[in-house]
C-alpha cells in the first residue's frame, strides 16, 4: 500500500477535527484529516458558540464567516417559558417567564468586559461546512472526507493507520507521529481499548428538524430557546423545547425549527416517525400544521468521559473524550477548547522546543474541566424540573388540573397567586446556572506542570458557575483589555497567535522584556515581549482595564501561553530576570 507520512493525523471531520486542522495550519504543522462520512453533519445539533470559542475562531480566521451567518444578537438575548404554543384555552401561548441568556446579545457588562468577541449561535449543520471550507483552504488536499480508518497500530515512534478511500475503494497507510481521535468515540477508542465512563440513560429525547411558519403563534423576537410548558402534557421536557434555526430570518420568523420532546426510555412510539409527528402537532396545538420535516433523530442524554485523554501517541478530543447533555451549550465549545489546548503543545514538541511531558498536561488540564462541564450540563437539565415543581404541574394530572395551577399566575384574585408567582420567579432565576454560566464557559482554570504556582492565595469564586472574575493568577485566562500602539487599538488577546507566548511586563519592567527577547533568540522560542501600562510603555492601557486586573506592580511580569492562559507571574522585579524566565519556560515546556 501507498504510505503517506505526516506529523499529525486527525480522525474525524466534525467540530473538533476541523478546528484542530485549522489550528494546526495556523501553527504551520503538516497534517492529514480523514472522516468516514461523505460530508459534514446533517443534523442541527449544537448551536451556541461561547466567547472563548469565538476567540479561537477569530484567531484561525473563520469568525467573520460565522458571525455573518449566525443569529443576530437581538434574536438571541433571552430564553422564555410559555404555556404551550396554541390551543383551545385562552391562555395558550402566554408568557410564564423570560430570562437573559449568554450575555443578552452582548449587552451584559460582564460579557462585554470579558472579551472582544460576543457569544453567537449557528447550528452545526451550517457551522461545519464553513469550518470545512476554511480547513480545506488552509490545508489543500489533506482534508479528506469519505475516508475511513480501518486499522491502527501505535508504536514508540508514532502511529501507523490504514485508511480506506471509500470513493475509490482503495486503501493506503499513514505514518504519523501523533493521532487526534475526533471521531465521536466511534472507532479509535475501541481499537486501542479506551472506554468511557459515566451515566448513560439520563433521558430519551426525540428531535424534529423542520421548516414551518410558526410566526402566527409566537411573540418575543429576542428569544432563542422556547420552553413550551403545555398543561396537556404537564412539564418542560414532557411538553417540548422549540429552538429557532434560521437560516435567513430569526426570532418568531425563523424558517426552520428544531422541536425536542422527552420520551420514556422504553417508548416504542419514539421510534415511529408518524407517532412523533402526531405528538409534535398535538403538543404545539396546531394539528394541521404544515411542516416540511428534514430529519427526525432519537438520542439519549448521557454524561460520559473517556477513561484516558491520552494513550501513547493518541489523544482523544471532543465527543471522543466526553459527551454530555446539550443544556448550556457546552459540548461543541468544549471540543473547540480541547484542540486549542492541545495543538500548540503538539507544535512545540514536534519542533523540538518542548519535552513530551508538555503533552501530558493536555489530560491534566482538560479532563477536570470537561468533567465539570458534564456535571454542569446534567445539572442544567435536571434544574428545569424546578419550573414544573414551582408551577405544581404533573404528567399525572389532567389538563384541567394543570390549567388550574397556572391561572393564578395571571389572576391575582385566585388563592396563592402571589406565592405562585414568587415561586416561579425563583425557579426561573435558578436557570441562570445554564444561561449565565460565565465562569464555567469562560473562566475555567488549569492546573498542571505547564502552570507555575506563584503561592498567592487560592482562588475562591464569588459564584463558581455564574460569575467570571478576571485574574492574572497562574492558571487563569488572560483578562481582556483594549490596548494601543502608535494609535492602533487592538484587543490584548489578539496579540496571542500562531503559537506565540506573550511576556507582558509593567511600565517599569523593561528588564523583563529585554531578557525575554534574548531568551527567544537564544532558544528559538516564539515569544513576543512588551511593556504595558499607562505611560512610557510599548502598549498603552487606554481604558485601564489591564490595570484593574493585572495584580503585578509596574516592575512585575506575566507569561501568557499560546492558548491565552497565564503560565507564570512575578508581582515585582527579579534580580536576574533572564534566569527567572529561563527556569519558568523550562518548567512550562517540560524542557530538558
Amino acid at each position: 500500500m501507498t504510505m503517506l507520512k505526516v506529523p499529525v493525523l486527525i480522525v474525524g471531520g466534525g467540530g473538533a477535527g476541523l478546528t484542530a486542522s485549522m489550528t494546526l495550519s495556523s501553527l504551520g504543522v503538516d497534517h492529514l484529516l480523514v472522516s468516514a462520512f461523505p460530508g459534514t453533519s446533517i443534523l442541527p445539533k449544537a448551536h451556541v458558540l461561547n466567547q472563548r470559542a469565538m476567540e479561537i475562531f477569530t484567531e484561525v480566521g473563520v469568525a467573520d464567516a460565522i458571525y455573518e451567518r449566525s443569529t443576530p444578537a437581538e434574536n438571541m438575548r433571552a430564553t422564555g417559558w410559555y404555556a404551550g404554543m396554541a390551543g383551545d384555552h385562552e391562555a395558550y401561548g402566554r408568557t410564564l417567564g423570560h430570562l437573559e441568556a449568554w450575555g443578552a446579545g452582548y449587552t451584559d457588562p460582564d460579557y462585554i468586559a470579558a472579551s472582544a468577541c460576543r457569544t453567537c449561535n449557528l447550528p452545526q449543520i451550517r457551522l461545519e461546512p464553513l469550518l470545512r471550507a476554511h480547513a480545506e483552504q488552509r490545508n489543500p488536499g489533506k482534508v479528506r472526507f469519505h475516508h475511513e480508518l480501518t486499522a491502527l497500530e501505535d508504536g514508540a515512534d508514532g502511529v501507523t493507520a490504514t485508511i480506506l478511500d471509500k470513493d475509490r475503494n482503495e486503501r493506503f497507510q499513514v505514518k504519523a507521529r501523533y493521532l487526534l481521535a475526533a471521531d465521536g468515540g466511534r472507532t479509535v477508542g475501541k481499537m486501542v481499548g479506551v472506554g468511557m465512563s459515566g451515566p448513560r440513560d439520563i433521558m430519551k429525547m426525540v428531535s424534529v428538524h423542520m421548516t414551518a411558519d410558526l410566526s402566527p403563534w409566537l411573540h418575543d423576537d429576542d428569544v432563542l430557546i422556547r420552553w413550551l410548558v403545555n398543561p396537556a402534557y404537564g412539564g418542560s421536557f414532557a411538553s417540548g423545547v422549540l429552538v429557532s434555526m434560521g437560516p435567513d430570518h430569526w426570532g418568531t420568523k425563523s424558517e426552520e425549527w428544531v422541536f425536542h420532546m422527552k420520551y420514556a426510555t422504553d417508548s416504542a412510539d419514539a421510534m415511529k416517525d408518524e407517532k412523533v409527528l402526531e405528538r409534535m402537532r398535538t403538543t404545539l396545538g396546531v394539528k394541521d400544521l404544515e411542516a416540511t420535516v428534514h430529519k427526525i433523530s432519537t438520542w439519549v442524554m448521557e454524561g460520559v468521559i473517556a477513561d484516558r485523554f491520552r494513550k501513547g501517541n493518541i489523544f482523544f478530543v471532543g465527543d471522543a473524550a466526553h459527551r454530555h447533555p446539550p443544556t448550556g451549550g457546552l459540548g461543541l465549545t468544549s471540543a473547540v477548547h480541547d484542540v486549542y489546548n492541545l495543538c500548540w503543545k503538539l507544535s512545540l514538541v514536534l519542533a523540538g522546543k518542548a519535552g513530551d511531558g508538555l503533552l501530558d498536561t493536555y489530560e491534566a488540564e482538560r479532563k477536570p474541566v470537561d468533567q465539570a462541564n458534564i456535571d454542569c450540563s446534567i445539572g442544567n437539565a435536571m434544574n428545569h424540573f424546578k419550573i414544573d415543581q414551582a408551577l405544581n404541574l404533573s404528567e399525572d394530572k389532567t389538563q384541567e388540573q394543570n390549567w388550574a395551577e397556572l391561572l393564578p399566575l395571571w389572576d391575582e384574585s385566585l388563592p396563592r397567586s402571589a406565592e405562585k408567582r414568587h415561586a416561579l420567579n425563583a425557579a426561573i432565576a435558578s436557570q441562570t446556572m445554564e444561561f449565565h454560566h460565565h465562569n464555567v464557559e469562560f473562566g475555567y482554570r488549569y492546573h498542571s506542570t505547564a502552570v507555575i504556582d506563584d503561592s498567592s492565595p487560592a482562588y475562591v469564586p464569588l459564584d463558581p458557575i455564574r460569575l467570571y472574575e478576571p485574574s492574572t493568577k497562574p492558571g487563569h485566562p488572560l483578562p481582556h483589555a483594549f490596548v494601543e500602539m502608535q494609535g492602533e487599538r487592538v484587543a490584548l488577546a489578539s496579540l496571542v497567535g500562531s503559537g506565540q507566548f506573550l511576556v507582558i511586563a509593567g511600565e517599569e519592567g523593561g528588564a523583563w522584556v529585554q531578557a525575554a527577547r534574548q531568551l527567544a533568540q537564544a532558544k528559538g522560542l516564539p515569544i513576543k515581549a512588551f511593556t504595558l501600562g499607562l505611560a512610557d510603555s510599548d502598549y498603552i492601557d487606554v481604558r485601564m482595564a489591564w490595570l484593574k486586573n493585572r495584580a503585578i506592580s509596574p516592575k512585575g511580569v506575566v507569561i501568557v501561553r499560546p492558548d491565552r492562559y497565564i503560565a507564570f507571574r512575578s508581582l515585582g522585579e527579579s534580580a536576574d530576570p533572564r534566569s527567572t524566565l529561563t527556569q519558568a519556560f523550562q518548567s512550562i515546556l517540560s524542557a530538558p
